[in-house]
């Protein structure tokens, strides 16, 4: 009897224990799950809070945009194009990827080169007051949008300066229409064998949802200002950080991303021309590319009038290297005229 007692004792305590337990454990993922819950409440309100300011202060900028340069009919679509000086030689400036707003980023090289030629900034599609386009951004596309744009204004004879990116499709272009350029001018441009990364268009979606919800903005607030201690005036940096915000990852420029692989493989069947002068300012130390360099100094090494000018600069040496670009540019026209 005393030994059936303590059994049923001790399968009493045992399911007490095991109740106990049970309780225990639903406490414990019960805490979890508020804590959870309210993690993910506080991500979508963080998310919602990030959204609405973004919107808000869209529409405030909208109104603040100061409208500059004049819109030209390209493939149905208005292009934006600043001109600047009177001179009788003409300078293209073209940008480099993801430039927010062209003629407003190079005032500085525009402000030294004005005096003495007409320059002529071009915005493609995507960037600064241009508008959007759906069409695939080949560098095939994007120069003849470009050469349109020109035509369009009846410049026909001209010396093409290009940053970045724009190296690639300069290529093609003093290619395309050699009796038009007088000779090229490369800032630190992108080269066909340094050739970027393969982007698949799926592989683009998170930042087309990243710039839908608005992160572009809250990226830029904590990022330093990139035009600090330059030669922009307060006003021109407000209209900058405005097109920063409205350009910053849009479509058409994912869209150049998607295709700036197959671009930089078709430049590499390409040179310049033999008898077209072409000038280079690069960076000294790349911080990412040993052959920066000497990369450049291959397009040249066949050129009748070819020169490679090294600065202590960053990627954007016109920022910061403007009266010095202007200058030994001069200097490399007047010696081959």
């Amino acid at each position: 009897m005393n030994v059936k007692y303590q059994r049923d004792i001790g399968v009493q305590s045992q399911s007490q224990s095991q109740s106990q337990s049970k309780s225990k454990t639903k406490k414990v993922l019960g805490i979890l799950l508020k804590v959870l819950a309210a993690f993910l409440i506080a991500i979508l309100l963080f998310v919602a809070t990030v959204y609405t300011v973004n919107k808000i202060s869209s529409y405030s900028e909208q109104k603040r945009m100061e409208p500059y340069g004049q819109h030209v009919s390209v493939d149905g679509k208005n292009m934006n194009v600043f001109i600047q000086g009177e001179g009788e030689e003409t300078i293209v400036l073209l940008p480099g990827f993801g430039t927010a707003s062209p003629a407003l980023d190079f005032k500085p090289l525009i402000s030294e080169l004005s005096p003495d030629y007409k320059v002529v900034v071009v915005e493609p599609f995507g960037y600064g007051l241009s508008d959007q386009t759906k069409k695939e951004r080949s560098t095939a596309n994007i120069v003849s949008e470009i050469h349109e744009a020109l035509k369009s204004l009846h410049i026909d004879r001209y010396i093409l300066m290009g940053h970045s990116i724009s190296g690639i499709y300069s290529l093609d272009y003093v290619n395309k229409y050699a009796d038009e350029i007088s000779a090229y001018v490369g800032l630190d441009t992108s080269v066909p064998a340094i050739s970027e990364q393969k982007v698949e268009a799926s592989e683009i979606v998170p930042i087309q949802w990243y710039r839908n919800l608005g992160f572009p903005r809250l990226q830029l607030k904590m990022s330093d200002d990139p035009y600090a201690g330059l030669p922009y005036d307060e006003q021109t940096k407000e209209q900058l950080n405005i097109l920063i915000q409205k350009n910053m990852f849009n479509p058409t420029q994912l869209n150049e991303i998607v295709s700036m692989y197959s671009n930089f493989k078709a430049a590499e069947q390409l040179t310049f021309p033999v008898d077209l002068p072409v000038l280079f300012f690069v960076q000294k130390n790349h911080p990412a590319v040993d052959n920066w360099v000497p990369e450049h100094e291959k397009l040249i090494e066949d050129s009748t009038h070819g020169e490679l000018v090294l600065l202590e600069a960053n990627h954007y040496l016109y920022r910061s290297h403007a009266k010095e670009i202007a200058e030994k540019f001069r200097g490399f026209m007047g010696g081959i005229q």
